[in-house]
């Protein structure tokens, strides 16, 4: 799903906010319903007040109960009465008996007060005869919810703002945790630490920050693979160089004392020109692994540019014998005619170095609906198996990796620098195509030689 991490962050805060609002809907009325009831203690001063008029009025007669009631009353700061209650229908009705079990001149102690009105209830408290009442209207000191408008602002204000700040907090440490690591990991890595990666510390997530650490974790890779790349070219272009330049040296001290100086012109020539070659070479196998450009501006015929290539090798190795299986022609869009020409030189040159006089090196092209197969095949030593990746490293003697055979190893001709195999690699990932490289066996199981083929779309 795309936007997962906003999809999240809705449904999290769109549940959050109900259930918010819900909660303090809740905690309001609940608050306001257990603060609405009289005190226990109240409730039993009131009682206590009923029984004792009723008490007085019995036992010491009904001026007695108005000196207590004058008393009462300013003691309380309230009005205070007993009264009889007798209902007398008339007009030829009646009453029932639930109604009148029910009725009442005032309210229950064990009633709801309504805190929303000014004016304190009147209580009712009644005799054990049942129509004779003691009333009496609420006292302030005994009316409910003196902490009403506490509560209120703590329910409205106070608690919303904890919770909406605990929100808040969990949604920032959501979104924050992955960025800090992402954080940590791009400050590890400008401090040298090129193989420090954020996705295997996100293994529960599947979210646009995800997404993010996996982008750094691939470009991480991809720079600190360029960076080892460039010291090791760097390094082995170095090594390579001194001996060229030691030659040279050599040859400039020959001229200076006279010694032989027209083979030592002839050497510093050579030399030159080789070092010409490798920086060249270098830089060119610099330029395709730092960019990785594709190269797809040309269509052209596939067949006509194997064929003149394999003609030139021809040439250039007389004594070889140097044999093609290819299609009438094999049009080929969106590719580089450059790139895959010098690439496929450096194959078919590499085949024929390696592969003696007395033997065959076939080139053959296979189409189907996808793509075109190149296969070279050479007679030669092969490769070891566990070596047949590393030819395509730069810098790596293709006759050191090769399977020893002595007498095909003196009569070979020096390897170059290593050069041509890896740059035939990057410049056919750069048309899109792929290369490998395998040993061929016969039936008996004895070597025949090393094939490389090389896949390219159509």
């Amino acid at each position: 799903m795309k936007n997962t991490l906003f999809w999240r962050l809705c449904a999290f805060i769109a549940l959050g906010t109900v259930l918010l609002f819900w909660a303090l809907s809740w905690l309001t009325n609940h608050t306001e319903t257990s603060m609405s009831f009289i005190d226990a203690q109240h409730q039993q001063q009131l009682l206590n007040y009923g029984r004792q008029a009723e008490t007085i009025l019995r036992q010491d007669g009904e001026a007695a109960l108005v000196v207590w009631l004058k008393a009462l009353q300013q003691k309380e700061n309230t009005w205070a009465a007993v009264v009889h209650s007798k209902i007398t229908p008339f007009a030829d009705t009646s009453l029932p008996e639930n109604y009148l079990e029910r009725f009442q001149l005032g309210r229950s102690v064990e009633w709801k007060i309504h805190l929303y009105f000014e004016e304190n209830p009147t209580m009712e408290i009644p005799f054990s005869d049942a129509s004779s009442h003691f009333l009496i209207q609420l006292p302030q000191r005994m009316r409910p919810g003196a902490f009403l408008l506490y509560a209120k602002l703590f329910l409205q204000i106070a608690l919303p703002l904890i919770l909406l700040c605990i929100l808040s907090f969990v949604l920032y440490q959501h979104v924050m945790a992955p960025l800090r690591k992402l954080e940590n990991a791009t400050k590890a890595f400008s401090e040298g630490k090129l193989d420090v990666r954020v996705a295997p510390y996100l293994p529960h997530r599947n979210d646009e920050l995800t997404r993010l650490a996996e982008t750094f974790d691939h470009m991480a890779q991809r720079i600190s693979m360029l960076i080892y790349n460039q010291r090791q070219l760097l390094a082995d272009l170095s090594h390579e160089l001194r001996t060229p330049l030691t030659r040279i040296d050599m040859a400039v001290d020959f001229v200076e004392q006279n010694i032989n100086p027209k083979q030592a012109l002839e050497r510093l020539r050579y030399e030159a020109s080789t070092m010409r070659n490798l920086v060249e070479d270098t830089l060119t196998l610099a330029w395709l692994n730092n960019e990785s450009p594709r190269l797809n501006t040309d269509d052209f015929d596939l067949v006509e540019l194997l064929e003149v290539i394999c003609e030139d090798a021809r040439f250039e190795y007389p004594n070889c014998m140097l044999t093609t299986d290819l299609p009438a022609n094999a049009e080929i869009t969106k590719s580089s005619q450059t790139a895959l020409g010098q690439a496929f030189e450096n194959i078919v040159r590499n085949a024929l170095r390696y592969t003696p006089a007395t033997r065959e090196v076939n080139v053959s092209l296979t189409q189907s609906d996808k793509c075109y197969t190149l296969t070279v095949r050479d007679q030669g030593p092969g490769v070891p198996q566990d070596m047949l990746s590393d030819i395509f490293k730069p810098f790596f003697r293709v006759d050191k990796a090769r399977v020893s055979d002595k007498a095909l190893t003196q009569s070979a001709p020096p390897s170059g620098f290593g050069l041509g195999l890896a740059l035939a690699q990057r410049q056919i990932a750069a048309i899109g195509g792929n290369i490998s490289a395998q040993n061929y066996f016969a039936s008996d199981g004895a070597l025949l030689g090393l094939e490389m083929v090389i896949r390219l779309a159509r």
